[in-house]
């Protein structure tokens, strides 16, 4: 397995199950109705630790055009393979979110609002202000590349590093995500919501493009500037 497919293979599972316990969280139902965010928190933990799992040791599971820029920054990866790792990453998401809409294909026609809907694919912010969503999408992943570069200067036992990460976003979700859903992975966003514009979902409504740049460029800042800090400390 090459290391661009299974950055696309990992993605697409990240998605698969991240946005698929959003869906059986928020769609009506389903045997998860209103689990809450708790739920939705701890499913995406366990879907970074599974992807994680399934990839790592090929292409050190990036899965996120966020981290890749990051660690092409500080050095640690080799920007020729930049673009590759971001289009698998992206194609990935969106593989993802189609699956998803398969599976809880049942599910769609019988919730009836387009924000739930659009949701399982893509974040939205609780209080739309464009600079506080932006600055909580920079902090969220400004924490989360920072602890990933920390983690990699520990020594745990074999196997064990996939569960931390998990925990770290279980961790970031609980904490910051609260404000925007904690994109956090620009791929993760944007690759769901070009699925959602071009699925044929009933009653779907619009993808809001009006806010899709926020989980690009949010992450992709915050990365840089975890990165960076990084290298002020090291």
């Amino acid at each position: 397995m090459s290391s661009y497919f299974a950055e696309f293979f990992g993605t697409m599972l990240l998605v698969l199950l991240g946005d698929g316990v959003v869906a059986s969280v928020s769609l009506k139902k389903t045997k998860s109705e209103n689990a809450g965010w708790l739920a939705v928190v701890m499913g995406w933990g366990l879907a970074v630790t599974l992807a994680i799992f399934a990839v790592g040791k090929i292409s050190g599971a990036h899965l996120n055009p966020a981290i890749t820029l990051a660690f092409a920054f500080n050095g640690s990866f080799p920007a020729d393979q930049v673009a590759g790792y971001i289009l698998a990453q992206l194609t990935g998401a969106f593989a993802g979110a189609v699956l998803v809409w398969i599976h809880f294909l049942p599910h769609w026609k019988e919730t009836t609002d387009q924000h739930t809907k659009l949701g399982v694919f893509c974040t939205a912010p609780a209080i739309r202000n464009t600079f506080s969503n932006l600055m909580s999408e920079v902090m969220a992943t400004l924490v989360l590349v920072l602890a990933l570069l920390f983690i990699g200067t520990n020594k745990f036992a074999e196997g064990l590093n996939p569960l931390i990460v998990g925990i770290l976003i279980v961790s970031i979700g609980l904490s910051l995500g609260g404000t925007t859903g904690f994109a956090i992975n620009p791929a993760r966003d944007l690759g769901p919501r070009i699925a959602h514009f071009i699925l044929p979902i009933q009653g779907k409504g619009k993808s809001d493009w009006s806010y899709a740049w926020v989980p690009i460029v949010g992450p992709i800042v915050g990365g840089l500037l975890g990165a960076w800090i990084y290298t002020l400390i090291y």
